[in-house]
Parts: C-alpha cells; sequence; structure tokens
C-alpha cells in the first residue's frame, strides 16, 4: 500500500507535478503520482484558489512523485469491489473501479466501430460503474463526516481520500462532472459539522431561563475545539491545495448561519435576542471563537468575521426592537402601578431631596430607557440608534397615560396639602426627567422634540391644576375685599394672606427651572383678584371712610407684596397698582387728577370705566369734580406715549361696573 509513501511525499516541498501516465493492461502497470503534505495544510507562498472553487490547482508543494499501485488488467466482481468499499480498502477498490471503468471504455470504443455486438452487456457493465462510483463516494463522504470527531482513527483513510479526489479531479472530461468529487467533500465536512452543532445540549425556557446563553457558549466552545483538531491533526492528511483549514472555517461560518436562523424561531425574550446579536456581533470574531490564540495565525482576520446576509441580520434586530418597545412599554406601566402601590395608595409624603419634593419615578424611567440604550451601544452603532429611537418614541406615550392614572387616583384626595405636595413632586420629577432625556437630542432629534411637548403638557397640566385649586381656594376670600365687612374686619384677608403663606412654604420644594412661572402666575392672578374688587361697585365709602379704606388697602398691599418678594416673584410691573389706587382712594376729591400720570404710565390698559369704578369706592359717584376728574384721565390717555400698549396688560382682563346714577355723564367716560 502507499500510506507511508504518501505522508512522507507530503512532507517534502519544491518538486515537479509529473502527468499521469496510464499503461493500459500492461503487468508492469505503475502510475506516477504527485503529492506531498504539510501539517498546515495551507500553502503561504503558493497561489491557492478558493475552498469554494470547482477544480483545484496542485501547488509546487504537492510535486513529490508517488506511486500508484497497478489498476488490475482484469477487475474484480462488482460484488467484490463493493465488498472492498465496505471495509475501507480504498485503494485496492478504487483501483478495480478504475479497471472496470477503462474495460467500459474499450467496450464503448469497439461498439463505436461496429467490432462489438453487444450493447445491453455493456449498459449492465456502465450501471455497475456508475453503482460503484457512487458507493466509492457514499464512502468517502461518511468518512470526511465523522473525520473530525475521530481525526486519529481516520488519518490513513483520510489520505486515500485525497488521492481518489485527486485522481478523479484529473479524469474529469465531462464538464458536468467537473468538481463533482471536491464538492462532495465540502458537503460531507458541511454534514459532519451540522451533526457536531446538532449535537449540542439545548434547554428549553422553561428548563433554563439562559437556555440561548448557555447554548451559544456551548458552540462557541465546540468550534473552538473542532478547529483546534482540523489544525492540528486533518490539515496533515491532505495535500495544501485542499485548503482543508480554510474550508472548515467557511463551512463553519455556512452551518452556524443556518443553525442560527433555527434558534431564532425559538427566542421570545429580550435577553434571547440580545444574547443572539452579541454572539453574531462581538463574540464570533472575538479571541472567544475565531480569534482564539489558537487558531492562529492559520485563521486570517478576514475570515474571523460570520457572514451574514443583511435581511437576516435585521430581521433578529427589528424583533429585538420590537420586543424592547413591548417591554418598555409594560416596564412603564408597571411604574404607574408601583407609584400607586408606594405612595398614593397610602397618601405617602414625597420624598425631599435637596430641598425638593422628589419622586423616584423619573429614575426608574431612565433606568427602563438608558439600559437598552447603552447595552445595544455595545452591539452596533446603528443598532444603539434604533434602540435609542424606539425606546424615546414609547416613553412620549407614557406622559398621557400617566396622566390619565394620576387624575382619576387624586380625586379621591381630600388632604389639599398632600395633594399640593404630589402635583409639586411631579412637575419636579418630569422636569427632571426632561432634562435627563436632552443627551439623546443630537441622535434623535425628532424624538426627543415629540417627547418634550408630552412632558411639557403634563407639567403644564399639573401646574395649572395647582393654580386652579388655589385659585378655587382663594377666590371666595378675595370676593370679600373692599366690602362693607372688609372695612371692619381683617378675618378674610388674614385667610387669604395664610393661604398664600401656605403656598409660597410649598413652593420652596418646586423645581427652580419652573417655580418662577408658577409664582408670576399666581402673583397675577391675586393682584388681579385684589384689585378687581374695587371694580365691583360692592361698596361705597362715605364720611370719609374713604381714608379708612386707603390706609387698610396701602398695609394689606404691603404684606402682599412681601409675601410676593419673599417667593422670588419677576412680576416686578405688578407692584406699583395698589399703592397708585390707594392714592387716588385716600386724597381729597382736588388732589386725584394729581395721580393719574403715574398711573397712566405703568398700566396703559387703565380706562375710563376702571376710573369711574374706583372713583365710585371713593364716594365720589357724581359731580363736577367727577367729570373733571375722568376728563384729565381722557387727555393724559390721548397724549400718553404708550398709547394702546399691551405689554403691562392688567385693567384690559377686569370687567368694570357701570355706576347707574351716572348714566347721564356716561358720554364722559366711555372710552
Amino acid at each position: 500500500m502507499i500510506t507511508c509513501l504518501w505522508l512522507e511525499a507530503w512532507q517534502i516541498i519544491e518538486s515537479f507535478r509529473l502527468p499521469l501516465a496510464l499503461k493500459n493492461k500492461e503487468p508492469s502497470n505503475k502510475i506516477e503520482k504527485t503529492n506531498s503534505g504539510n501539517d498546515s495544510g495551507n500553502s503561504s507562498d503558493a497561489l491557492v484558489q478558493s475552498p469554494a472553487s470547482p477544480k483545484e490547482q496542485l501547488t509546487k508543494q504537492e510535486s513529490k512523485s508517488y506511486i500508484l499501485s497497478e489498476i488490475p488488467p482484469v477487475p474484480l466482481s462488482v460484488m467484490e469491489i463493493n465488498n472492498l468499499i465496505k471495509n475501507n480498502i480504498l485503494e485496492d477498490a478504487y483501483l478495480n473501479v478504475l479497471s472496470l471503468r477503462e474495460e467500459v471504455q474499450c467496450e464503448q470504443e469497439a461498439l463505436k466501430k461496429g467490432e462489438k455486438a453487444f450493447p445491453l452487456e455493456l449498459l449492465n457493465k456502465e450501471k455497475d460503474v456508475s453503482l460503484l462510483e457512487n458507493n466509492l463516494r457514499d464512502k468517502l463522504t461518511e468518512i470526511v463526516r465523522q473525520s473530525s470527531a475521530q481525526p486519529s482513527c481516520n488519518k490513513e483513510l483520510l489520505v486515500q481520500v485525497a488521492i481518489i479526489i485527486q485522481e478523479e479531479e484529473k479524469r474529469e472530461g465531462d464538464a458536468e462532472q467537473m468538481g463533482v468529487w471536491r464538492d462532495t467533500w465540502r458537503a460531507a465536512i458541511e454534514r459532519g459539522v451540522k451533526e457536531t452543532l446538532n449535537k449540542i445540549h439545548l434547554d428549553s425556557y422553561e428548563e433554563n431561563t439562559s437556555w440561548l446563553a448557555v447554548h451559544l457558549g456551548q458552540v462557541g466552545k465546540v468550534i473552538v475545539e473542532q478547529l483546534e483538531k482540523v489544525k492540528a491533526e486533518l490539515t496533515s492528511s491532505y495535500p495544501p491545495s485542499f485548503n482543508v483549514f480554510e474550508t472548515y472555517v467557511s463551512i463553519f461560518h455556512k452551518v452556524v448561519v443556518e443553525h442560527l436562523k433555527g434558534l431564532l424561531g425559538k427566542v421570545t425574550e429580550l435577553k434571547d435576542y440580545y444574547a443572539l446579536l452579541d454572539f453574531i456581533l462581538n463574540r464570533y470574531h472575538s479571541e472567544k471563537i475565531m480569534g482564539s490564540n489558537s487558531l492562529q495565525p492559520e485563521l486570517k482576520e478576514e475570515l474571523k468575521t460570520l457572514k451574514l446576509d443583511e435581511d437576516f441580520l435585521d430581521q433578529i434586530k427589528n424583533a429585538y426592537c420590537n420586543r424592547l418597545q413591548a417591554d418598555v412599554r409594560s416596564s412603564l406601566d408597571n411604574i404607574i402601578k408601583m407609584e400607586h402601590d408606594e405612595m398614593w395608595k397610602d397618601k405617602n409624603k414625597p420624598q425631599i431631596n435637596e430641598e425638593l419634593y422628589l419622586s423616584h419615578i423619573h429614575t426608574d424611567i431612565l433606568m427602563y430607557i438608558s439600559g437598552p440604550i447603552q447595552a445595544s451601544s455595545l452591539l452596533d452603532e446603528k443598532l444603539e440608534h434604533k434602540v435609542m429611537c424606539c425606546c424615546l418614541h414609547e416613553l412620549k406615550e407614557f406622559p398621557k397615560r400617566f396622566e390619565s392614572a394620576f387624575v382619576q387616583w387624586n380625586k379621591t384626595l381630600l388632604d389639599p396639602s398632600l395633594w399640593a405636595e404630589y402635583h409639586i413632586t411631579y412637575i419636579n420629577s418630569f422636569r427632571d426627567l426632561k432634562e435627563q432625556t436632552e443627551r439623546y437630542r443630537q441622535k434623535c432629534p425628532n424624538q426627543v422634540e415629540q417627547l418634550d411637548k408630552e412632558i411639557n403638557g403634563l407639567v403644564k397640566m399639573l401646574s395649572q391644576a395647582l393654580l386652579d385649586n388655589f385659585q378655587t381656594d382663594t377666590k371666595p376670600l378675595l370676593k370679600m375685599m373692599m366690602t362693607k365687612k372688609w372695612l371692619s374686619s381683617d378675618e378674610d384677608f388674614q385667610q387669604l394672606h395664610k393661604r398664600i403663606e401656605t403656598l409660597s412654604q410649598q413652593c420652596k420644594h418646586m423645581s427652580p427651572q419652573h417655580v418662577q412661572e408658577f409664582v408670576s402666575d399666581v402673583h397675577y392672578f391675586v393682584v388681579r383678584e385684589y384689585i378687581c374688587q374695587l371694580m365691583k361697585n360692592n361698596y361705597s365709602c362715605k364720611n370719609r371712610k374713604n381714608e379708612k379704606a386707603a390706609a387698610k388697602i396701602e398695609a394689606q398691599w404691603r404684606e402682599l407684596c412681601e409675601l410676593f418678594q419673599e417667593m422670588n416673584s419677576v412680576q416686578h410691573w405688578l407692584y406699583p397698582v395698589g399703592e397708585h389706587l390707594q392714592k387716588i382712594i385716600g386724597e381729597k376729591k382736588s388732589e386725584i387728577k394729581n395721580y393719574l400720570q403715574p398711573l397712566v404710565d405703568d398700566y396703559p390698559d387703565f380706562s375710563q370705566k376702571h376710573l369711574s369704578a374706583v372713583l365710585y369706592f371713593r364716594g365720589v359717584i357724581r359731580g363736577r369734580q367727577r367729570q373733571m376728574i375722568l376728563q384729565t384721565l381722557s387727555d393724559l390717555k390721548q397724549h400718553a406715549s404708550n398709547a394702546g400698549s399691551t405689554q403691562h396688560a392688567l385693567f384690559n382682563e377686569m370687567e368694570a361696573a357701570v355706576n347707574t346714577n351716572c348714566l347721564v355723564n356716561m358720554a364722559c367716560y366711555v372710552h
């Protein structure tokens, strides 16, 4: 046999390929073969075709001559040849197949020349040759398929497999048969790799929630082990032109992709989609698998990456994002439930952090959003962007769902102080959430902009509800100002003062970014409603009571101003109005016109009807002096430089009652 000669010949390089010399049916018939092998199975200097090439060119490293035994002049019977194949006596089997094939070829030539007249017998022989070739290919397939599992046992057989494949490639004359034996070899490797991967244990989700991560870890381990065996034990059984190591690597790529496609159909959980993507994008080409030191330097850099169809990778990414979006939605709904269970249900007071009311709601939301974004950034930049947009899109829907749940619950909250604290808490928390999500604006500007609108809408609703509640609470007290009872009692004003003071204390726990706007709204409301009571003709001062009323307005106005100054109101333009009006109310009739100019300068929307109402409260209900005062205002407004200005609009929103006792003078002050 030739095994020892073959192994020795493959260790010698730099010789030349000799042509095959067939000596038909001569007793001393021998065929010179050329092959050499090396330990790695790869040529660094020779021009090597891709492992997928249909027909390989032998390199100079394989040029050492070897001797194939004689082709028998008379082949064994078909049954005998078949038994040789079954018993792995491949060289003898192959030589007899060649002998039978040559016999058939001779008879075919004779038939063409008319020298032979038994086509049926020839047809049977042709069928026998085809049958034996198929059986031989099947045996080669079996040997190659099992070779990575039992490389040592199959080493000698693989040498014979390589000889047969190369000899057959040299005899391929039919274009349709080109590369058939090499393709058979590759297909056998592929079947073996598939069987190897399919044997790896796979738990169900019920058995192990980390089933996929565990399985993929085992897949990576098996890949490295198998390629180590190929490198150490199989490559030396083949000539370099087989590119054994590269062929196995490319086939592992192909089979792994098919294996992953099968796994994808079983995946339903987010972490398993992530495990799949991490395996493909990170682990596979890393030092844990294809980049393993044990596979270097034979495994070239360009061969390390798993080749995937973009459609398949996109399919996994889309499934990951869809599942993530559903999980984020569920997590956000759980946040509402958690708020109910931890705060609303037992009416617990909010936490105070750095003097601000806060809930953990915004930190929980950010955790559910930033976690997946950060994790996806470890996989792929495009995937990170997609995940970011998906999370922000889902978060955009949350403020309305939270608003609906919160409004429904707080209808049952009877404690006004706690009611206000909760509103301030969520104003602060969602303001913080808005600030934190700004980090995503550069990559997802549209999604952040839409989210901002939703958060602003929620904050505005909470703020308006707080303002509405304060207004509802204080309006009855404000309506008691400028009345007969008010002139003789401070009870209602003290109640008003107390409500504002309570709100002021609560506002100290409101976010600085929002408190200024809110306090400004409260300040404007209190000033407008307090002054508005002068316009209703509810009371008219008689018998010098105007001086008492003016003094009271001055004192109360001072207290109100102090309150809003403590609250850091920026509505400074509202402070002078009380002082202007109390002077008109407290001064002599003849002096009133001297105080109109400052009032018109500061409040250009102060009109004749408003002055008429103030004069009514002052006790100037009719008479010539009243008309002169109204005329003075008319003249001032006609020549005012700020006439028509709406910059400081206060009185435009105040309805002034008409003094029915002075309808005859209407023409004087209707402007």
